[in-house]
């Protein structure tokens, strides 16, 4: 257990560097890869193609939802049995997180085929929309059933004590990526359908480098045996623990699918594209942020479960610093240059005049943002799921959902702006309404820091 030894005795500024900055390298570079990607696909193929694309943004965050599911509860309840010191129970939560990562996996992949049309048609498709959003999906489904495993295997490594290794996993899949889209997009011409291609294919290697580390001889936590045995109590700690970032991802999936809704309402499809390009920044930022917090995870889960509540105060406070001064970077980059940015994506000069605006009310809360990411994680790793859930689907379900339907009909009754304003105007007010509840939960919690747990 040399690899995770040092979660209990190295200095938490120096330990939260070493696993944060690999995963928010990964977390950067995936998200530069997915903005390259729609890109080319912007350039390549043209609007209507973004906001197709923009179109299964739902569809795959219900994808990314099963594997968070399995993914960051395993990962999670992985680092606080480590620092228990239980090796044996290590290994079972290995096999059966890798069985519940499968049958999910395939069940989702077969739905996806089964109601495609019907789920992107209630996503926002539209007749000038739905011929590309099929073409991708139909594609991808398989790549991403591949990122079921691989977001659970890369996670377990990085709580196994590899964070490099698992960096360098998903860092090879992207690269790989971004080598495949124009050579599939440009050079064979197959459109949309080849930025799919290249997804599918490098996820399928991404999962295949993952499963090979965790039947190596060098890895302390391996597949044994007695792990493919199916445990009730350890397959409930996953779900449990890894419900939190399912019901945000399902959640963000449904909001999305009203939001697109709403924008072809009062802005048309255009305004779904200018959408998905101020989603495109937005997730470049979640993902760098939520890298810091997959760094923090197997801190603060190992010293939960090894009862340092010193430690566990340290790398919670560094870690709310550092994620709301990268929000606050981020926002205000995002409001000084924001038709820089859009140009990157388009040169539609009407879908450029909808994207300033946009860019500038979904960017301007980001440091609050940040904070309500950084506690829901942290009361994810040291296994307190439902304040989790609570504070992760604040924003998003209570706040934001009821707001961009109920604001544009307001400020358009009153006469005071357009339903596109309340639109836009819905991120901001739930990014400070989801930030207030965070902080009065954290405070509820505040027991947590005073004792020895």
């Amino acid at each position: 257990m040399d690899n995770t030894k040092q979660l209990e005795t190295q200095p938490i500024g120096q330990l939260l560097l070493t696993y944060a900055m690999p995963a928010v390298i990964t977390q950067v570079i995936a998200s530069v890869y997915n903005i390259v990607d729609r890109i080319f696909i912007g350039q390549g193929v043209g609007a209507m193609a973004i906001a197709g694309l923009a179109v299964t943004f739902p569809m795959m965050n219900v994808i990314h939802a099963f594997g968070a599911l399995i993914g960051a509860g395993s990962a999670a309840r992985m680092s606080i049995v480590l620092g228990q010191k239980d090796l044996r129970w290590a290994e079972k939560i290995l096999g059966n997180s890798t069985i519940l990562g499968i049958v999910l996996g395939l069940a989702v992949m077969c739905s996806g085929y089964a109601f495609m049309d019907q789920l992107l048609i209630r996503f926002g498709a539209t007749g000038n929309t739905l011929q590309y959003a099929r073409e991708y999906m139909m594609i991808v489904l398989p790549g991403m059933f591949l990122t079921t495993m691989t977001f659970n295997l890369t996670g377990l490594i990085r709580a196994t004590g590899y964070p490099h290794k698992a960096m360098y996993i998903l860092v090879g899949g992207a690269v790989l990526n971004m080598l495949l889209d124009p050579l599939f997009i440009f050079g064979f011409g197959w459109g949309i359908g080849g930025a799919a291609w290249a997804t599918t294919l490098s996820m399928a290697a991404t999962a295949l480098v993952s499963t090979a580390h965790f039947l190596s001889p060098n890895s302390f936590i391996r597949f044994k045996r007695h792990a493919w045995e199916m445990k009730g109590y350890i397959c409930r700690n996953i779900l449990a623990i890894g419900l939190s970032p399912f019901l945000m991802n399902l959640v963000a999936a449904g909001v999305v699918a009203l939001l697109n809704a709403q924008l072809v309402r009062y802005g048309g499809d255009l305004a779904v594209g200018a959408y998905g390009i101020a989603n495109t920044f937005g997730t470049f930022l979640f993902l760098f942020i939520f890298g810091v917090c997959q760094g923090m995870q197997p801190i603060a889960g190992y010293n939960y479960g090894a009862g340092r509540t010193d430690r566990l105060i340290a790398v919670f406070k560094l870690t709310v610093k550092t994620t709301v001064i990268a929000g606050l970077f981020g926002s205000v980059v995002s409001c000084l240059f924001p038709g820089l940015l859009s140009r990157a994506f388009t040169t539609d000069p009407d879908l450029l005049d909808i994207c300033r605006p946009a860019l500038r009310y979904y960017m301007v809360m980001f440091p609050l943002i940040a904070f309500t990411i950084s506690n829901s994680q942290f009361f994810m790793s040291i296994d307190k799921p439902w304040i989790s859930i609570v504070t992760s689907l604040s924003r998003q379900l209570i706040f934001l959902a009821p707001a961009c339907y109920g604001l544009p009909l307001l400020l358009e009754s009153a006469g005071w702006a357009s339903g596109m304003t309340g639109i836009w105007l819905s991120f901001p007010i739930s990014d400070v309404a989801g930030a207030v509840l965070a902080v009065i939960l954290l405070y509820r919690q505040r027991g947590i820091f005073r004792k020895q747990l």
